[in-house]
């Protein structure tokens, strides 16, 4: 329960500031891209390049939101979204992101609670739409 409290108030400080959104991709491209799209509304960006790494940062971090990629290096979204669901006591608000077109995949991640799915390529409106939307 104290972990929960700390967590609660780093989140409670940091509300007056910006909102932080951790970035989970290998594709450096894609990353820079929603960064730049990103910072330019006023967020904050946190960077993790696979998903061992997405995960401790999201543990560690706690950012008010993930944009989580679905194929990585380490360890595949599908298993760091099953962590962070299973591990937190408040859901972390989740994007997942991908380049697969099956709808299995999409009917997975969403019976494991992602807050929307989005196939890549994407036009970045459509993500702003959904990060603002999340963060409201």
């Amino acid at each position: 329960m104290a972990e929960h409290v700390t967590q609660e108030n780093k989140k409670s400080e940091r509300q007056k500031g910006s909102k932080r959104i951790l970035l989970v991709d290998d594709d450096a491209e894609i990353i820079e891209a929603m960064r730049y799209a990103l910072e330019a509304k006023g967020y904050e960006i946190i960077v993790a390049r696979d998903g061992n790494q997405g995960l401790a940062m999201a543990e560690r971090e706690d950012p008010d939101l993930v944009i989580l990629d679905m194929m990585m290096p380490k360890r595949s979204g599908f298993l760091v979204l099953e962590r962070l669901r299973r591990t937190r006591p408040v859901p972390m608000r989740i994007i997942m992101v991908t380049a697969n077109e099956g709808s299995r995949h999409k009917a997975y991640a969403e019976m494991l609670g992602v807050d929307d799915y989005i196939r890549k390529p994407f036009p970045m409106d459509r993500l702003l739409d959904s990060v603002a939307r999340l963060l409201a």
